[in-house]
């Protein structure tokens, strides 16, 4: 369904319905294991040492990327179910809070070096305040590495969608055959630059990646063209402005 009438945001706890079906269905599938997740960490090159933010951070997957390759971590999502798969993977050690993006957050200023908002900016309609709070606490000069739907998706896939306005879609997932109803927030790509420049932000990268080198043949889709390149995500380096 598509309206130009905002639809009621998704309530923070909606991925508990399907936790455990989004977890395994992305663990190894062609959009998260071999898409997302390498271009991220190709974004963010060598972390050893650093502490790093995973805002939205779901059963923890890049978390484990990361701590293998010498990062410090620490992560929230607004589900307790996604948190409680990502203590399961990273040990009740593990710096992991449920919180929401959309208000404010547990962490002091200036305590990370970098942070992450991967798919998770595009369930929101309103950037800013989320934004800032990621800016504050970063310290100057921190990096985050934001991935969303691609905004050409609309014109592809729902022509309907005006492309130059915030809009709210409504679309169907199957995750392992469990079903769910998402909701994204379509908005052109020049409504993502004004919002990272407002916040505090100065773009330091804009990719549009081919899949990994590795991706087994059978995920990648049918194409009389590369099938390793594909309209999916957006993929930003981000640099807090001191």
């Amino acid at each position: 369904m598509t309206s130009e009438t905002p639809l009621q945001e998704q309530p923070p706890d909606h991925y508990d319905a399907f936790a455990d079906a989004y977890a395994t269905a992305n663990e190894n599938g062609l959009f998260n294991r071999w898409y997302a997740r390498p271009a991220v960490l190709d974004l963010l090159g060598d972390v050893t040492g650093r502490r790093i933010l995973d805002a939205g951070c779901g059963s923890g997957p890049l978390l484990g990327d990361l701590r293998e390759r010498g990062a410090s971590v620490a992560g929230f999502d607004a589900s307790p179910e996604m948190i409680r798969l990502a203590q399961q993977r990273l040990g009740d050690d593990a710096a992991l809070q449920v919180a929401d993006l959309s208000q404010s957050l547990p962490y002091g200023d200036e305590s990370f070096d970098d942070a992450l908002a991967v798919l998770v900016l595009h369930y929101l309609e309103d950037w800013s305040g989320p934004l800032q709070e990621l800016r504050r606490v970063l310290k100057p000069g921190g990096r985050l590495v934001v991935v969303v739907n691609h905004p050409a998706i609309p014109l592809v896939m729902y022509p309907e969608v005006n492309y130059f306005a915030t809009v709210a879609h409504e679309e169907e997932y199957d995750f392992g055959g469990v079903s769910a109803t998402l909701t994204i927030w379509y908005r052109p790509l020049g409504a993502m630059s004004e919002s990272f420049t407002a916040a505090g932000f100065r773009i330091a990268a804009i990719r549009e990646p081919a899949v990994s080198p590795g991706t087994p043949p059978e995920l990648l889709p049918s194409s009389a063209s590369d099938p390793r390149r594909f309209i999916g995500f957006l993929f930003f380096a981000l640099e807090a402005i001191a």
